[in-house]
C-alpha cells in the first residue's frame, strides 16, 4: 500500500539446547519381560531379531527402580501387579515426574546460554494430562513473572518439537525482544501395555522418557529457524495412533510405517514438501526424528542421503531410543556444535504427517 515502508523481518535463533534423561535404564529389562509374553517359539525368535536391530542400546524411563534395583516390571515395580496400574496412577506420576525432568533439562540448557527474560513459555507433551498444566508447574517452580505467556502443546505426538520451535519462531519473529523457554518432555514408560502380540511389543520396544529445553530468540547465536512445513500422507491415519484406555495410552505404530514413509519420499511432490522445497543434494545438516532404525534406514533410502548423513539421529536412538517430542531436540543438540550452511529438521507422526523447518548456522 502506498505510504508503507517495508520492515525487515526478523530471524529467529535456536540459541543452545539442553536435555535430560531419568537414571534408570530399562531397555534389557523390557526385552527380557517382552519375549516371556509372545507364545509362539518362531515370532519371539522373530522378537529377538528385530531387538538386536533396533540400533537401541538404553532407554531410560522415570519409575524408580524396586527397592532390590529390580525394573518396573519385576515384583515390588509399579507394573507387577495384575491388572497393571490405572489411568489415573499413571497421571499422578505424570504430574509428579514430567516437570522434575523438565527442569532438569532447563538446568542443562542454562549451562549453555542464561536463561534471561523469558518472556514466553511453550512446553510439549503427549504422555499425560494434569490441570494446572506442566507449564504452570514449570513456570512456578522456575519463579518466571506471572506475565509470562504460556501455550502448552499436547497430543501431537513425535512432531511436536516442530509445532513447539515453529510457535517460537513466529512469536519472534512478530516480537523481536521476545525471549522464549521452549520445553519438550515425555514420560513414554508411564504408558507400558500388558500385550502379547509382537507388533505391539516391537512399537513399545522404541520408547523411553526424555525432556529438552531450548532458548529462541533474535540473539544470532547458534541455528536460525527458517520457513517451516507440513505436510500428510494421503489413507495414512491409522498407521501411527494414541488410544486413550482405563490403563494407560496405547501406542499403535504400525509396521507399515517404514515402507509408507519410503514410498512418500520416493513421490517428488511428497519429498518436495517433506523438505521444503529444498534440493537434497544441498543440505548438509540432517536432523531427522528418530523414531527407529527402519525408519531411519526408510528416510536416507529413499532420499539417497550418504551414509553418515544421519548420524546424529542414529546416535540419539542409541543412547536414548525414541522420546517422542523430545528426540528431535536431541538431534538439533548434538548438531549445534558444528556449521551448517542449509539444514533441515524433519519429524514424522500421527496423521501420517511429516512436519519440519530449515535452519542454518550463525
Amino acid at each position: 500500500m502506498e505510504g508503507l515502508t517495508p520492515t525487515r523481518t526478523t530471524t529467529a535463533w535456536l540459541n543452545a539446547i539442553g536435555t535430560a534423561v531419568p537414571e534408570h535404564d530399562i531397555h534389557h529389562a523390557f526385552i527380557d519381560w517382552a519375549r516371556e509374553r509372545i507364545r509362539d517359539p518362531r515370532q519371539a525368535r522373530v522378537f529377538d531379531r528385530m531387538a538386536a536391530r533396533s540400533g537401541i542400546a538404553h532407554r531410560w524411563s522415570a519409575l524408580p527402580p524396586t527397592r532390590e534395583g529390580g525394573s518396573p516390571v519385576a515384583p515390588g515395580g509399579f507394573y507387577a501387579s495384575d491388572p497393571m496400574p490405572g489411568t489415573a496412577d499413571r497421571m499422578a506420576l505424570y504430574a509428579s515426574f514430567a516437570p522434575v525432568l523438565a527442569l532438569s533439562a532447563i538446568a542443562a540448557l542454562t549451562k549453555r546460554v542464561p536463561l534471561g527474560e523469558v518472556t514466553h513459555l511453550i512446553v510439549a507433551s503427549c504422555t499425560g494430562f494434569v490441570a494446572p498444566g506442566i507449564d504452570q508447574r514449570i513456570a512456578q517452580r522456575l519463579g518466571l513473572k506471572p506475565s509470562v505467556e504460556r501455550l502448552l502443546i499436547g497430543f501431537m505426538g513425535c512432531y511436536a518439537a516442530v509445532a513447539a520451535l515453529r510457535s517460537a519462531r513466529h512469536i519472534v519473529r512478530s516480537q523481536p525482544d521476545a525471549r522464549v523457554l521452549v520445553v519438550t518432555v515425555e514420560l513414554s514408560t508411564l504408558h507400558l501395555q500388558p500385550d502379547r502380540e509382537i507388533e505391539p511389543l516391537l512399537a513399545m520396544l522404541q520408547f523411553g522418557d526424555g525432556a529438552a529445553a531450548a532458548i529462541v530468540s533474535a540473539d544470532p547465536l547458534g541455528f536460525a529457524i527458517d520457513a517451516p512445513f507440513a505436510t500428510t500422507l494421503p489413507d495414512s491415519g491409522d498407521l501411527i495412533r494414541w488410544d486413550i484406555t482405563d490403563r494407560g495410552f496405547a501406542m499403535h505404530l504400525s509396521g507399515e510405517v517404514p515402507a509408507r514413509i519410503a514410498a512418500g519420499l520416493a513421490d517428488p511432490d511428497f519429498a518436495h514438501a517433506a523438505t521444503g522445497g529444498h534440493d537434497v543434494a544441498m543440505i548438509d545438516g540432517w536432523a531427522v526424528h528418530a523414531g527407529g532404525r527402519s525408519i531411519l534406514d526408510a528416510v536416507e533410502a529413499a532420499l539417497h542421503l550418504p551414509g553418515d548423513a544421519l548420524d546424529a539421529s542414529r546416535g540419539v536412538l542409541a543412547d536414548h531410543g525414541n522420546m517422542s517430542s523430545a528426540t528431535l531436540m536431541f538431534v538439533l543438540a548434538r548438531l549445534l556444535g558444528r556449521p551448517v550452511e542449509r539444514g533441515v529438521a524433519l519429524a514424522f507422526g500421527p496423521g501420517l504427517a511429516a512436519e519440519g523447518f530449515g535452519f542454518h548456522s550463525a
